[in-house]
């Protein structure tokens, strides 16, 4: 069995960072520490335990907040350049990984009053792992010093700090506070992420990729003007980050956003949809097989995605859209598509019995449907 997500935090880091705290500064109460972070720390889950270390730093780190950013910075590793942040860890030098955790979150309850020094601690410790939760509060109570912050992070050589300018101004960034202003108006954020596009980074603009797709919820008129602005004469790695931007919108048949893709046109041709089994258990599988005949006189590119009309508990349904396949289909060719799809329970989602539709769309509009019946 995999070892439980909770324990990236757990007693032997707690022993890490009082050992590093100490070295950092020789008059923190380490014992006291180390006595109310494992206080019920096993009986929590990851996010919380993070959190319960942040309080047991409250109990235990100087009062001045300059003093205790200080002692936090001293205590981590060494930054490791071309290092990705998920294979760092606490050791020998310092705290690196998810320990670092508790002290950004401890960096975004008592730097608020003190936001420069903060934004200094947070652009030291996202090095080691990432600051994007602990960023965001500063953004929402000093927006000017906080957008003015991230402006010039845009130019950093670290791209662990370049990639918080995206990742921790995401409007919709999950586990994060959410950021009602730029849910409303993302404005502020489109220079930064225009500045972070053609990173030399792919994972500073995969985030990025994923920024434009949290906007697109909300503004999806305002990520279609992006493609048709930033998508011609792209490069290669530009297009597959719009690519990765546009992957909600796809979903949603967006005509503007399919046809910055060239998948705007209406199918010309038969579909024909074929369930099997028509009677599928929850941890089954269900298998779609569509069969495409063209009637064009011209090759077709598609974009074929399918949805699942999931039964809801009162007897009405939920569409959840899936990706299919983008290919091109030849004048008058017949082809046949295939694609398993898994009924495992998954957190985040409850079955319930009952007769399921299911929807086939290729470039945004339905071309056939078919139902199964799913029991428990």
């Amino acid at each position: 069995m995999a070892e439980p997500f909770k324990n990236l935090i757990d007693a032997a880091g707690v022993r890490l960072m009082r050992r590093h705290l100490t070295r950092a500064w020789p008059g923190f109460d380490g014992a006291r520490f180390e006595e109310r972070a494992r206080d019920g720390l096993e009986r929590l889950e990851l996010k919380a335990r993070a959190l319960h270390l942040c309080d047991a730093l409250e109990a235990t780190l100087p009062e001045d907040f300059d003093e205790a950013a200080a002692v936090l910075e001293a205590s981590l590793a060494p930054v490791r350049d071309g290092a990705e942040l998920s294979a760092m860890r606490a050791g020998e030098e310092g705290l690196a990984g998810w320990t670092v955790w508790p002290l950004t979150e401890y960096v975004a309850r008592r730097g608020l009053g003190s936001p420069v020094r903060a934004l200094r601690a947070l652009h030291a410790m996202t090095q080691r792992f990432t600051a994007e939760w602990a960023v965001r509060p500063f953004l929402v109570e000093h927006p000017a010093l906080g957008f003015e912050t991230l402006r010039r992070w845009t130019r950093d050589p670290s791209p662990h700090v370049r990639r918080l300018v995206s990742e921790g101004s995401r409007p919709r960034l999950p586990w994060g506070l959410r950021l009602r202003a730029l849910v409303e108006d993302p404005s502020p954020t489109l220079p930064l992420l225009a500045a972070l596009q053609d990173d030399p980074s792919e994972y500073v603009r995969r985030s990025v990729a994923n920024h434009l797709n949290d906007i697109a919820k909300d503004h999806p008129g305002l990520v279609a003007d992006w493609l048709e602005r930033h998508l011609p004469g792209a490069p290669p790695a530009r297009r597959a980050l719009l690519r990765h931007a546009s992957r909600t919108l796809v979903k949603r048949g967006d005509r503007r956003v399919l046809e910055a893709w060239g998948l705007g046109e209406r199918f010309a041709g038969e579909a024909a949809l074929t369930l099997s089994p028509r009677r599928v258990a929850v941890g089954g599988t269900l298998s779609l097989t569509l069969t495409l005949r063209s009637t064009a006189k011209r090759a077709q590119r598609l974009a074929v995605d399918y949805a699942v009309h999931h039964v809801k508990a009162r007897g009405g349904t939920s569409a959840k859209v899936f990706k299919g396949w983008v290919t091109e289909l030849a004048p008058g060719e017949k082809r046949e598509l295939e694609r398993r799809h898994s009924m495992r329970q998954v957190t985040t989602r409850r079955y319930h019995a009952g007769r399921h539709a299911l929807d086939v769309r290729i470039n945004g509009r339905v071309v056939a449907e078919a139902s199964f019946d799913l029991h428990l």
